[in-house]
């Protein structure tokens, strides 16, 4: 879906500091970017390495990654408060979902502040 939303020929994240979770492992192989943060994965467990584990640098990384997303998760949870995000929408008029994200992206932004 990332690909055909934003095909890797351009240079979309280039001047942007990106943040994904471990279901875009390949998104820095496809695209270019400065700063395109991806936790690190556990290695495999196999023969050679019976108990795989990550680096403590590796462990800091992934949890400076998740405090980040923590918060960023939390505002994405706040919108979907407001119902209409999370039912099925039939509205018909086109872009119109873009003014329903971006009406309850300012209602929680306004509730954060009173």
């Amino acid at each position: 879906m990332l690909k055909a939303e934003f095909p890797p020929d351009y240079d979309w994240f280039a001047a942007l500091s990106v943040l994904v979770d471990l279901g875009y492992l390949r998104i820095r192989t496809d695209y270019t970017g400065a700063e395109i943060l991806v936790p690190h994965k556990k290695p495999r467990k196999s023969q050679r390495n019976p108990q795989p584990t990550l680096t403590p640098a590796q462990k800091a990384d992934n949890r400076a990654i998740s405090k980040l997303r923590v918060a960023i998760e939390q505002a994405i949870a706040g919108i979907k408060r407001y119902n209409i995000l999370v039912h099925r929408f039939r509205n018909r008029r086109p872009a119109f979902h873009d003014d329903v994200i971006a009406l309850c992206a300012g209602l929680w932004n306004f509730a954060l502040i009173y």
